[in-house]
């Protein structure tokens, strides 16, 4: 591990609970612009760890939104890349300062049970329906999702989920749930789970020709699509909203509340709101700042 990392690594241990440290998201712009000598320790230069969702990661967006951050406040960040449900246990446990998710549901739940002390709506993309370009189920073009999904049941095409609890997954059990099946992995040999990343289960569906339900800004940035295409999509059941929470520090004292409320304000900000609009892959907008002043 470099010295860089060494300085930079959590106070807290939560990667033993199944998180990761996405390394490429770990700034330390402030460290080398303050010249830091190799042994300076974390204290000196003030982080904060937030768990977000792999999908910011993976679409870009963290990459890109961090460093102006960074930049403008002089904080660093340290992200745990992972689903949802696994980012809100990160919470519960006070081994993070900020969670950035997207399970309406789920947050207020957060927040209800005192494990939460700000919450602030940031932005929104949406969800689609990738699958073969044959489209053995002949959802293409039905812009319903649950619709769609009745009709890959009804033709047991290939279906492959996150299956880990993830705001994807959430919402895909929901979308599920509404059609009116519950399809199960051990039963239903159509029904695929991966247990595993948007990323990787956009893989496995590309490598089997099978559909999934993805975020679109995750989707615009996955290039092994080989035959997969967008076959059903601007449904208003998928919209995708996330939201931005503070740890509650009265239930963990360990969490830095001024400086994880000082990246909640600046997400909120004018600045922080332009750099979510101004994210562009190929000239596409992918996330749509939402924050609305009280």
């Amino acid at each position: 591990m470099s010295n860089c990392s060494k300085r930079l690594a959590p106070s807290r241990g939560f990667p033993h609970h199944g998180a990761f440290l996405s390394r490429r998201i770990v700034l330390h712009s402030l460290l080398f612009a303050a010249g830091a000598s190799h042994g300076t320790h974390a204290k000196d230069y003030p982080f904060i760890t937030v768990a977000s969702t792999t999908s910011l990661e993976q679409s870009g967006l963290l990459g890109y939104l961090l460093p102006v951050f960074t930049q403008t406040r002089g904080i660093d960040v340290l992200v745990a890349a992972v689903g949802t449900g696994q980012a809100l246990a990160i919470g519960e446990r006070g081994e993070c300062d900020v969670v950035l998710v997207h399970d309406k549901a789920r947050e207020l739940q957060f927040m209800h049970d005192g494990f939460g002390s700000v919450r602030r709506v940031v932005m929104h993309n949406d969800f689609v329906l990738v699958g073969p370009k044959f489209d053995p189920a002949g959802i293409a073009a039905t812009h319903d999702a649950v619709v769609a999904l009745r009709k890959i049941a009804a033709a047991k095409a290939r279906f492959v989920s996150r299956g880990d609890m993830s705001g994807t997954d959430i919402e895909e059990q929901r979308l599920w749930a509404e059609a009116g099946i519950h399809p199960i992995a051990a039963h239903d040999l159509w029904y695929v789970q991966t247990g595993s990343s948007m990323e990787q289960t956009l893989t496995t569906a590309a490598s089997t020709n099978a559909y999934a339900l993805t975020d679109r800004s995750t989707w615009v940035q996955f290039r092994d699509r080989r035959g997969l295409e967008i076959v059903v999509d601007h449904d208003a059941r998928l919209f995708n909203q996330y939201a931005v929470m503070l740890v509650n520090s009265a239930r963990h004292p360990t969490v830095k509340a001024d400086l994880g409320m000082a990246f909640i304000e600046w997400l909120t900000s004018r600045q922080g709101q332009n750099t979510i609009a101004g994210y562009k892959v190929g000239g596409e907008q992918l996330f749509f700042p939402d924050y609305v002043e009280p």
